[in-house]
């Protein structure tokens, strides 16, 4: 999502609680902060937010993955991949001798060294 499609969804959100407020109470906050429907501030901000519905409407019909952020989408793409360690995850078999040169290389030692001393 862009900035400009962030500024504009937040404008609408801003045109929709102020919708909700003259539905529920009658009272329209822009009115009353800008000096009433008919002043110059209230009828810019009322075009703003007509235009940043136009801008939100074109963010309806894009497909999920154009709106996502790439850091969304490929969280999602890492959740069939989670490895929490637990009983259900692969573990390691240990009920088979594990090959260890270096282990193998100090008994040969030990056993040399043993020998050579009888």
């Amino acid at each position: 999502m862009s900035a400009l499609q962030r500024i504009a969804l937040a404008l609408v959100i801003v045109g929709a609680v102020n919708w909700g407020l003259i539905g529920f109470f009658k009272f329209d906050l822009v009115a009353s902060i800008f000096g009433g429907q008919n002043a110059f501030m209230s009828r810019v901000i009322y075009a703003i937010v007509g235009l940043s519905g136009l801008v939100s409407l074109g963010t309806l019909f894009k497909p999920m993955d154009e709106v996502e952020d790439v850091e969304v989408v490929s969280n999602r793409r890492n959740i069939n991949n989670l490895n929490y360690n637990s009983e259900f995850g692969k573990e390691p078999d240990f009920s088979k001798p594990q090959h260890n040169p270096e282990k193998k290389a100090n008994d040969n030692k030990n056993r040399n060294n043993s020998t050579k001393k009888k």
